[in-house]
């Protein structure tokens, strides 16, 4: 139904949710997966004395369960951080103020009515103020949010490679 809005009010509702859809579907519950394994490789290699290195430089002596530790302290803060990215609907019509809803049905409450759609059909917010487009800063939050998780995943394989090439593990 496309009554009072344009494209963008539909682009800009279904987007945001099926991102959101994506993420706490499939993105998050994988990433979850990732994190519990490394939290049962931590388990298991607490005790393991390992010697660290700074610089490429041999250093004080650590636990490889602490090494992996690190990493999944950094990746729960981005999850966290990313929990708290809303998702967002522009929806309000050609210039954001619901005006040909209003012309045409002046007695209903049209604001309530987008925000208790979005709210209750979507599980998305609305955003109030708009133009013809979504703002897309939260989307931006969120790529930004999910491109730390990667930055920190990287970090992860490069020093588990770096840790095979000094002969610490070997390849299966």
């Amino acid at each position: 139904i496309h009554f009072g809005l344009t494209s963008q009010d539909i682009n800009n509702t279904a987007i945001p949710y099926s991102i959101k859809e994506a993420v706490e579907k499939i993105y998050l519950p994988k990433l979850t997966e990732v994190i519990n394994l490394l939290k049962l490789r931590v388990s298991e290699w607490n005790k393991i004395p390992l010697l660290a290195r700074t610089h490429g430089q041999a250093a004080s002596p650590t636990k490889l369960g602490k090494e992996i530790q690190v990493f999944i302290e950094r990746v729960e803060k981005q999850v966290h951080l990313l929990k708290t990215i809303p998702f967002n609907a522009k929806f309000g019509g050609a210039t954001g103020n619901l005006n040909a809803h209003h012309i045409a049905f002046p007695e209903i409450d049209w604001k309530d009515f987008a925000d208790s759609f979005i709210a209750n059909i979507f599980k998305l917010e609305r955003q109030q103020t708009t133009t013809q487009i979504e703002h897309y800063d939260n989307l931006s939050a969120l790529m930004d949010n999910i491109s730390r998780i990667n930055t920190i995943l990287i970090d992860f394989s490069k020093d588990i490679w770096t840790y095979i090439s000094m002969d610490y593990f070997k390849q299966k």
